[in-house]
């Protein structure tokens, strides 16, 4: 569905949206300067990738608090392209299971849900009502290279921000990359232009299955200066 451009506000009425959002900002900044440590564990530090899934359901209200965190995460001109296909049902995970490679079905079977993290190759079509300043459509109209570079780069962003903002929300995240892209999108997306990306397991873990955290690099070892 494409979205009525109209809508989005002009003049005196977005000049106030302006002011209100750059108040917005700087009261967020006095009330909170940095996160905690324990925070920063929650979210990525001390955080874990899972493979072992309790029974406890995660409700849709939560799937919604995290689309609702996910949605005001940055993308180039707020494109958006991501679109989120939460598999919860049986019928669901059937369809998905013939994507996976054997050690991920038991992973994907067990957790509460699984997210599908694609992408709208045509998402540059709802620029008007996203991005209503200047008509971007031009750049990626009859540019479908461009447009899907576009769309799987900042999906990706989306799809990182899906994970921080569930771990933020209390639970546990296990991303995956064991699968067909091919079979995921002829099962889903088949008529549509939306492509996959990659999967992600979401649910509050059995610890039991962790080992222990593996070694990464050092600051030297891949950052530098120019």
């Amino acid at each position: 569905m494409i979205r009525d451009p109209q809508e989005a506000p002009t003049g005196a009425q977005l000049e106030s949206l302006r002011t209100e959002a750059q108040q917005h900002v700087r009261q967020l900044r006095q009330r909170l300067t940095q996160l905690g440590e324990d925070e920063i564990r929650l979210i990525l530090s001390g955080a874990r990738s899972h493979y072992a899934w309790t029974d406890k359901p995660v409700s849709e209200e939560t799937l919604h608090r995290i689309y609702d965190i996910v949605k005001m995460g940055a993308t180039s001109m707020n494109s958006s392209p991501a679109r989120f296909i939460f598999v919860c049902s049986d019928k669901g995970r059937e369809k998905l299971a013939k994507s996976l490679k054997p050690a991920n079905v038991p992973k994907m079977a067990t957790a509460p849900v699984t997210v599908i993290i694609a992408h709208d190759l045509e998402f540059w079509r709802e620029l008007p009502f996203l991005f209503p300043h200047e008509d971007r459509r031009p750049h990626f109209e009859g540019k479908p290279e461009h447009a899907e570079e576009t769309a799987f780069r900042n999906a990706t962003l989306q799809g990182a921000y899906l994970m921080i903002a569930a771990r933020a929300l209390g639970l546990d995240v296990g991303a995956m990359s064991g699968f067909s892209n091919e079979i995921v999108d002829r099962e889903f997306f088949t008529g549509t232009t939306l492509r996959s990306n990659f999967l992600c397991n979401l649910g509050y873990a059995d610890e039991g299955a962790l080992f222990h955290k593996l070694p990464r690099f050092e600051f030297e070892d891949v950052c530098s200066f120019a």
